[in-house]
């Protein structure tokens, strides 16, 4: 079993930013690959940046590229994702995400991640 907590949602002004935490609690983090994805009320989960097991290989949807980085700490069980110039279309829940142990493949599908956080939330005013 893999359990991730979220955390460092809030609100902030158009143009400002925020750094998500995503703490895993699993002796297997350093093999999974983990991801963002986030859901705007009335919309379906979406997702936003994923990275390898050492993070050496990342992966974006075009609406955050150049503007959210996702990072990792394997001595930390942790993954962060930097957002920057954040926008109003950009408010919703943020989920981390993983698709467990021993399964490498990055993947934008929400159908290939098993564990998920309860999300925080991210609210960008204008």
């Amino acid at each position: 079993q893999v359990q991730l907590v979220e955390s460092g949602g809030g609100l902030v002004q158009a143009g400002g930013s925020l750094r998500l935490s995503c703490e895993a609690s699993t002796r297997t983090f350093s093999s999974c690959v983990m991801a963002w994805f986030r859901q705007a009320p009335g919309k379906e989960r979406e997702f936003v940046a994923a990275i390898s097991w050492n993070g050496g290989r990342t992966y974006y949807a075009d609406v955050v590229k150049g503007r959210f980085t996702i990072s990792r700490d394997n001595a930390k069980n942790t993954v962060d994702l930097q957002m920057n110039s954040l926008k109003p279309e950009d408010t919703a829940v943020f989920y981390c995400a993983t698709p467990g142990p021993g399964r490498p493949m990055l993947t934008m599908r929400v159908e290939g991640y098993e564990y998920w956080g309860q999300g925080t939330q991210v609210t960008v005013s204008s």
